[in-house]
């Protein structure tokens, strides 16, 4: 298995990319796999392991090669940090896709509450200017469209702000300072879809409390409205960040294991395997 990590960008060296790809052998010979880059929530406050390595290990099981971006957050946030480490992610995977034995066309963006925000950045703002210019398009270094994903996978995503509700996530992204409406504003990413955002697969529960379920509803119904393909999810009960909602990720709380929601994963893979 090809497993490191790498650091993405000199000026935020705790943004790092892990790889879990398997070796290329005179055996095991594989046609180029897709990918999967996860992207772990925790309300760009820290990184939640839960949505980390067990998301990871699954989407590897089913044949794809998988990468876990640990992101800015914090104090670490700079100016649109995030999202530049989201775009330098999926640049390096599409510039060493023959390393890892990827196909560079079939590179998707996982991501979890404020890590589903980050991926649905990734897929809406992939174009943006501030993005472009950190990322070397701008100057020519770096081809058009090298960060856009292929295809978005947001479960339970933080998209826009909804009754005030998961603020937070907002004050750790922009700073306190600069959280206006304006600023917020331009991380509404459900305003920010277009007819180059590429596919997405979503997924919600109905009673989720932290992050309102109309973030993956205005999300999925801008895709539909630019004629873009998603499948969308909304299970009937369970709270915020069930990740895979099984003992694995919530051993000793029962509470929070959800069998129910359990199948979301399988429905993912057979969303990517068909995309």
């Amino acid at each position: 298995m090809i497993y490191e990590k790498i650091q993405l960008w000199a000026e935020h060296p705790e943004a790092t990319l892990t790889s879990y790809c398997p070796d290329m052998t005179e055996e095991l010979h594989l046609t180029p796999r897709k990918t999967v880059i996860v992207c772990p929530g925790g309300g760009y406050h820290f990184l939640s392991d839960r949505e980390a390595e067990p998301i990871a290990f699954q989407f590897m099981a089913a044949g794809f090669n998988t990468f876990i971006l640990r992101y800015s957050v914090r104090e670490q946030i700079t100016p649109w940090a995030p999202q530049i480490e989201a775009a330098l992610a999926i640049k390096y995977v599409r510039e060493n896709a023959e390393k890892y034995n990827t196909d560079p066309n079939k590179i998707f963006i996982n991501g979890y509450s404020a890590g589903g925000h980050l991926a649905a950045s990734a897929c809406t703002l992939w174009n943006n200017k501030l993005i472009r210019d950190a990322i070397g398009v701008t100057a020519g270094e770096a081809p058009e469209g090298i960060n856009r994903p292929n295809g978005g996978i947001l479960v339970y995503p933080v998209i826009t702000l909804v009754g005030g509700k998961h603020l937070n996530s907002f004050k750790y992204l922009l700073g306190q300072e600069k959280q206006t409406v304006e600023s917020i504003g331009e991380f509404a990413l459900d305003k920010s879809v277009d007819d180059t955002t590429p596919p997405a697969f979503i997924w919600h529960t109905f009673n989720d409390s932290v992050v309102p379920v109309e973030c993956s509803m205005l999300y999925a119904s801008a895709l539909i409205a630019h004629k873009i393909p998603c499948e969308l999810h909304i299970y009937p009960d369970g709270p915020h960040g069930l990740s895979l909602a099984n003992e694995f990720v919530y051993s000793g709380h029962p509470e929070r294991e959800n069998a129910y929601v359990q199948n979301w994963i399988d429905h993912a893979i057979s969303w990517v395997r068909q995309a």
